[in-house]
This record gives structure tokens, C-alpha cells and sequence, in this order.
């Protein structure tokens, strides 16, 4: 199967947790979350322009927090127009953006980024209360996989 984010080709990490029934590699995750994000796991500047075929809008720091929980590896973020950052995730030699296909056809510079850290994202409440929906959401999904 072709995948549309960046990096799928690579993203054969394996799994640091087995907290996640079926999820082995980044492809696993983006296959399960592919049925779970929604209007409510966007970015609340973004919700409006949120549709299924575009799934992957306004989900990128709470994602790349979730996909680091289960592969480990570090979060980086490439810095926007508006001051925010688009967040993707660096493991060893293994480099993924499961978010990346809201942008379409824009190619992002994935070199050279800076770490982003969950204690600053999360900061924002609405941000870590999305976190946890999606956490728990994909918990409730893979029990029934």
C-alpha cells in the first residue's frame, strides 16, 4: 500500500510499549488513527477547515507526542508563518510526519529543526485535553482490533 505522509517509506521503528494492541510500526499508528482523528482532535484555530478527507489537519503536535510515547525518539518542529510549530517525529535514522498531508503539495524542510517539548505544548489545555482524547481513543480502538 502507498502511504501519502512523509517519511512512510522508513517508518519501520519498532514499538517501545506493547500498551497498544496491534500498533508495531509508525504505518500501524497512522492506520489506527486514520479512524480516530476528528473535528474534536483538531487544532481549535483550524476545526473549521477540518474534513475527513483532510483528517490529518490541526492534529500534528498531539500526534507526534503520541507516536513518541510509543516509539521514543524525539518530537522536532518546523517553525510556520504565524509563530506556530509543525511538529514530526526523529527516531535514530528513522524520520516521519504522520500529519504531513495537510499540507498537500507544499514541501517542508525537515533538516535542522528544533526539539519540541511536551511540557511547552501542553501547557495549553485544550492541547493536552486533545492529547489525552486521542490517547484514550486509540486505547478503546486497538482493544477492538
Amino acid at each position: 500500500m502507498e502511504y501519502k505522509f512523509w517519511g512512510w517509506k522508513n517508518a519501520i521503528t519498532p514499538a517501545i510499549t506493547d500498551e497498544y494492541k496491534g500498533i508495531k510500526t509508525p504505518v500501524d499508528l497512522y492506520d489506527a488513527l486514520s479512524n480516530i482523528w476528528c473535528a474534536e482532535t483538531c487544532a481549535p484555530r483550524m476545526r473549521d477547515g477540518w474534513t475527513k478527507e483532510n483528517m490529518t489537519l490541526g492534529q500534528c503536535s498531539i500526534t507526534a507526542f503520541l507516536a513518541q510515547d510509543i516509539f521514543g525518539g524525539k518530537v522536532y518542529g518546523i517553525l510556520r508563518s504565524g509563530g506556530n510549530y509543525h511538529c514530526y517525529n526523529v527516531i535514530g535514522n528513522c524520520r516521519f510526519d504522520l500529519t504531513s498531508e495537510q499540507f498537500g503539495d507544499e514541501v517542508l524542510d525537515y533538516e535542522d529543526n528544533p526539539e519540541q517539548y511536551r511540557e511547552v505544548h501542553f501547557a495549553k489545555e485544550e492541547k493536552r485535553l486533545r492529547y489525552e482524547y486521542l490517547k484514550a481513543e486509540l486505547k478503546k480502538y486497538t482493544e477492538t482490533q
